[in-house]
């Protein structure tokens, strides 16, 4: 199949863009914001009143697309391709152009709750919960944008829907963004969503959490089979193992571990807010 003819900009006016890749980006914050208030604002998911108010979703917002864009990039840069940045360091500052992160988002998203919760005095794990419900939604519209700019594209393959991305040679490929948006996107946020409305998972705090993480490290490595590896790193440890792989397959432990650590726990050693 042709890679569809969409042209990465939106809209040009001399030398101001609107990129495909931006407006995911925004598009993921703010309904995952939109879902945050959704939730927090609904009693019956709560065994008490909610942790986060309208106002902590609100100033939330800022301190979350912080984290997803400065732990992104900065998790690429260290993890994908350090000699290049070495060598291209003004490079760094061009988010526009692709190279994002995922474990290094997470990871500067949960070093922006963690201040957030200290300085707001809302249970960390009650946070956590609630926008580890929204994250798929970003991850959704990131993949789409992913694809749009033909990169992280899939392994050569002879599948009916094997595309030619424009930059992946002249075989066809697996559109393994595609993949990693039904999976890691569509799929865990309907898992997510079944556990917070079916099974009241926001009321043990930390299982919808822990739900995530061994959800995304199990999808992200299923995908991995079917995604060609970076350039710059290639595959590890005898031609099929990849830095993604390696990434995401603690994940599903650490996840299920503490999934069973938070499930088990009684009620009373459950972190209590210190709201006043």
């Amino acid at each position: 199949m042709p890679f569809p003819d969409i042209d990465p900009v939106l809209i040009e006016i001399g030398p101001f863009a609107i990129r495909w890749y931006a407006l995911a980006y925004i598009a993921g914050l703010i309904l995952g914001w939109r879902y945050i208030i959704a939730l927090a604002e609904t009693p019956r998911l709560w065994s008490g009143p909610s942790p986060v108010t309208r106002t902590d979703a609100d100033d939330m917002l800022l301190w979350a697309a912080l984290g997803v864009i400065l732990g992104g990039r900065l998790g690429y840069v260290l993890v994908y391709n350090p000699a290049y940045f070495i060598s291209h360091p003004l490079e760094i500052l061009y988010v526009w152009q692709g190279g994002m992160s995922f474990h290094g988002g997470a990871f500067g998203v949960l070093i922006a709750m963690l201040l957030f919760s200290r300085a707001r005095n809302i249970p960390l794990l009650s946070l956590l919960d609630l926008v580890s419900a929204a994250v798929p939604i970003g991850i959704f519209f990131g993949r789409l944008a992913n694809f749009i700019n033909s990169e992280l594209w899939g392994r050569v393959t002879d599948a009916p829907w094997g595309i030619v991305f424009p930059n992946g040679g002249p075989l066809p490929r697996h559109p393994s963004q595609l993949y990693e948006a039904a999976l890691e996107g569509v799929l865990l946020f309907i898992v997510l969503r079944v556990l917070t409305h079916r099974f009241n998972a926001l009321r043990k705090p930390g299982i919808v959490m822990s739900a995530f993480i061994a959800g995304y490290g199990f999808a992200r490595t299923a995908v991995e089979f079917f995604r060609e590896p970076d350039q710059q790193i290639g595959y590890l440890f005898g031609g099929w193992f990849t830095m993604g792989m390696a990434l995401s397959i603690p994940m599903v432990f650490a996840g299920g571990a503490l999934a069973w650590h938070f499930a088990t726990r009684t009620p009373e050693t459950a972190p209590a807010s210190k709201r006043k």
